[in-house]
């Protein structure tokens, strides 16, 4: 049943979270988003709560350490150090500061967010970059801990500040492994009970390199207009899908 010593878990499912890692990986690179969310989606079907998030981020942040390398060059400097600064910050405040609001409000208030900044882009560029990148590390960071959901909030502001795919993809690999780096720094993880989980973890950050160099190669093949429209409906239902959750989560329906 412990396929490799991992508990819970048999040679079938095994192998079919990690190609879940894989496509998923090529969904974020070829769409601009979803992919955590939808392996997350995929990874609580077979493991437990307790172990659920803190394997996801290390997964995430392996998927977004080989996308920056294979994307380097598209990076958008001067959005890291800023991004940096925020997250530590929103990390401290994350692992420290009790959150009075509930959950279902967290949700609703990402959702529209999500939705205002998708549909009416000028919104992601107020401010000057700098400052703008600093609330974003910050927010995406302390918010993580509680929705995981942060590089959905992430993409409608990289998409308005970017000016191609290419860079708007390699960036976000590279601000959201700032992100699980600092939250896996403010949680512990490192010295979590998940060292049973280390050969699941390794192939399904060898397979999410697979997908993120397969959704480069493909990223070359689709229009900037088609990639900014799929970016759009995509984000779109994700935002919907977070206020139909608040909702679930609030009990008003």
């Amino acid at each position: 049943m412990d396929f490799l010593g991992t508990p819970g878990m048999d040679a079938l499912t095994f192998f079919a979270m990690t190609v879940a890692s894989l496509v998923t990986a090529f969904l974020g690179v070829f769409t601009g988003a979803a992919g955590g969310v939808a392996l997350l989606g995929v990874m609580a079907i077979a493991m437990p709560p307790a172990v659920l998030l803190p394997v996801h981020t290390v997964v995430m942040l392996g998927s977004g350490i080989t996308r920056t390398m294979i994307m380097w060059r598209d990076v958008i400097r001067g959005t890291v150090l800023p991004f940096i600064a925020g997250a530590v910050i929103g990390a401290v405040a994350g692992a420290n500061v009790f959150v009075a609001l509930p959950q279902s409000i967290l949700l609703l208030i990402l959702g529209v967010f999500m939705l205002i900044v998708t549909w009416m882009p000028k919104l992601g560029r107020i401010g000057g970059e700098r400052g703008r990148f600093a609330v974003l590390g910050f927010a995406a960071t302390f918010l993580g801990v509680f929705v995981s959901a942060t590089g959905s909030l992430l993409a409608p502001f990289l998409a308005s500040h970017t000016p191609n795919r290419y860079k708007m993809v390699a960036t976000m690999g590279a601000l959201m492994s700032v992100t699980h780096i600092a939250k896996l720094a403010a949680f512990g993880f490192i010295g979590f009970a998940i060292g049973k989980y280390l050969p699941l973890m390794v192939a399904m950050i060898a397979a999410g390199a697979v997908g993120n160099w397969l959704g480069e190669v493909a990223l070359h093949k689709t229009s900037e207009q088609r990639f900014r429209l799929v970016l759009q409906i995509i984000l779109t239902l994700l935002a919907l899908r977070l206020i139909w959750s608040a909702g679930v989560e609030a009990g008003w329906y």
